[in-house]
């Protein structure tokens, strides 16, 4: 750890966190769930918010995947993504959804800001059309295999990677 240069737990709850929120909609993988808190923690996500179906910590199977994360990355639950959105607009936060649709922007065409929020949806069934429609735009990674389709967990790190690169140099 000391050659990494890592933070601790302690000293990670403390930093500067990138004002940005993962919204997961849905998400029936612990798997899944357990990846996008160590998502959360390598890019300094300042939360996330599990909605609807999503599992929730303590749970072993989230734990397999997130290592530890779910101690460092705060969230919230919601019985809804409405509800979710509902409380970021309250925050001042905009909403985006990681979906594939006819208006979707590029992923490489998007410039993320502060007071993001970001969206993935239900492994299956995608993002929900209510969450859809209350969104500002949605946000999508391009692919040129036969699936069309990624992980919902990859599709995370790929988006927030994306963000993390671009406001990293802001928030130190």
């Amino acid at each position: 750890m000391n050659e990494l240069n890592r933070v601790s737990s302690e000293e990670f709850k403390n930093i500067l966190k990138l004002p940005v929120i993962i919204v997961l909609e849905n998400i029936r993988s612990l798997s899944n769930v357990g990846s996008f808190f160590r998502t959360a923690d390598a890019f300094k996500i300042e939360g996330l918010y599990l909605c609807g179906i999503t599992a929730q910590p303590p749970h072993r199977e989230i734990n397999k995947t997130a290592l530890g994360a779910t101690d460092t990355v705060e969230w919230k639950y919601f019985e809804s993504s409405v509800q979710a959105i509902e409380a970021l607009e309250k925050k001042g936060y905009k909403t985006f959804c990681v979906e594939q649709t006819t208006q979707s922007s590029i992923l490489w065409d998007f410039e993320p800001s502060e007071n993001m929020a970001f969206i993935f949806g239900n492994e299956v069934d995608g993002v929900s059309v209510e969450a859809l429609s209350r969104c500002a735009a949605a946000v999508e990674i391009p692919q040129a295999g036969t699936k069309h389709s990624l992980n919902v967990s990859v599709c995370g790190g790929i988006v927030m990677w994306h963000v993390f690169s671009k406001l990293m140099n802001t928030h130190q």
